[in-house]
């Protein structure tokens, strides 16, 4: 156990990559921090600690994680660096290897950072690495994002026991598991006295919520949510779509507080795709609930998630997707390209995509995704909209965002931040922006 007393007066940088979970561990890393006595670094001030929480969902990833730890150590020098998240757990000795890296800590202990700080030990003595094995990762740690605005992310869930062919994350991350509602409720309350209007509900695999806790899911959670006072909106994070139940969209259609909100990973339009991938659903249960969602929230936003490239991603089966993008209603597609990750099973699919025919691909989503948000946001020219006013000022303007995440901009002014402003926008700027 290291001894606090040496935490006095010493500063911190900390750096997050990868998904809306990270972000909340993190900001829960700066808070034991803070208690320790470390406070966050201020601008042009060097750090005495610098924490990177890394992201390895694909090959970039890892490139990107690599090139921001030796960017901490060049804006820090002297600092002492620790390096932690999914990178960390999958791939320790990898890091420990670059110069300025002095500790490598995996997914188990990311959140019990401070009890491995050793400060005083020689900065040239080589990295440390504190991992344990996966399938040992057994404990839920509750981390919130307490940056300086008005939403914020709870992570109510982690780990997976999904097993998609392609995906790495139940290595990085170990089994589902999850808080109680009674825990979210309470971190969810303790957020609003802090001055929060908005809760994005995160996680791996949020839909599968209750794992350790019996008689509680994901529905009984959000129903739970809906009557915390304090919170103007919560927003649903990316879920399952076979774990995006009925109940679940058409109580959201009348709730206090849940947005007409919906993130949903599709990630192949070709159920010969889909199989291949290991998912759990078909194009048919994916189709019925974004019709669902539509015809009880016309107006919802509905983001999908998609997958170009993959391992037996056949000419004929991308076309396949795309054809069922083309008649599905949503309002914007997430789209990443495929990335080959050691250990997987889809290293064992035979037919592997050019690059150049990913990217093709990839530029043919992008294009469909943009006609289609465009199209949502014309929808919406004369509709009234509820607007929360968010920290950050932007060249004289403020952005907001609407309960359907319609980004909305009006005139920089402090005191409106975390208010609520009902509009009825009638303008679209040239960034996609309504100007109110």
């Amino acid at each position: 156990m290291t001894d606090t007393s040496v935490f006095e007066d010493k500063k911190a940088a900390y750096y997050t990559l990868g998904c809306k979970l990270n972000f909340a561990e993190t900001s829960t890393i700066g808070r034991s921090l803070l208690a320790q006595g470390v406070r966050s670094v201020r601008p042009r001030e060097v750090a005495d600690i610098c924490v990177i929480n890394t992201c390895s969902v694909t090959e970039l990833a890892d490139k990107k994680c690599r090139t921001m730890i030796r960017k901490a150590a060049r804006e820090h020098p002297g600092s002492f660096v620790v390096v932690t998240g999914c990178y960390a757990q999958l791939s320790p000795e990898e890091i420990a290897d670059i110069e300025g890296v002095h500790l490598v800590i995996g997914s188990e202990k990311k959140l019990d950072i401070a009890d491995y700080l050793d400060l005083e030990r020689p900065r040239d003595a080589g990295a440390s690495i504190v991992r344990g094995r996966t399938k040992d990762i057994r404990t839920f740690r509750l981390s919130s994002s307490s940056d300086e605005r008005t939403r914020h992310f709870l992570k109510v869930q982690d780990g997976c026991d999904y097993h998609c062919t392609y995906c790495t994350i139940p290595k990085a991350r170990g089994r589902s598991r999850s808080g109680s509602i009674a825990e979210i409720v309470a971190e969810a309350e303790r957020i609003a006295c802090e001055g929060a209007r908005e809760i994005v509900l995160t996680g791996v695999n949020i839909g599968d919520f209750g794992k350790g806790h019996p008689g509680e899911d994901f529905f009984s959670l959000v129903k739970a949510l809906d009557e915390v006072e304090g919170i103007e909106r919560f927003r649903i994070g990316s879920i399952e779509p076979n774990l995006l139940s009925e109940e679940i969209i058409r109580y959201s259609a009348t709730s206090r507080r849940i947005a007409p909100h919906f993130h949903i990973p599709l990630q192949s339009g070709s159920d010969e795709v889909l199989r291949l991938m290991k998912r759990r659903y078909d194009t048919a249960l994916f189709r019925s609930r974004v019709e669902l969602i539509r015809e009880l929230m016309p107006h919802a936003f509905i983001g999908v998630d998609v997958i170009v490239g993959t391992r037996g991603e056949e000419e004929r089966y991308f076309e396949e997707c795309y054809q069922f993008l083309e008649g599905l209603p949503f309002s914007q597609l997430h789209v990443f390209s495929y990335s080959e990750r050691e250990g997987t099973a889809a290293l064992s699919i035979e037919h592997a995509v050019t690059p150049r025919d990913k990217h093709k691909r990839s530029q043919r989503l992008a294009h469909l995704s943009e006609e289609r948000l465009q199209t949502f946001y014309r929808a919406n020219l004369g509709r009234e909209l509820t607007v929360i006013w968010e920290h950050g000022n932007y060249d004289g303007r403020m952005m907001g965002h609407s309960e359907n995440y319609i980004r909305v901009a009006q005139p920089y002014d402090e005191a409106a931040i975390g208010t609520t402003t009902r509009i009825t926008p009638q303008h679209l700027d040239e960034s996609g922006t309504f100007v109110y």
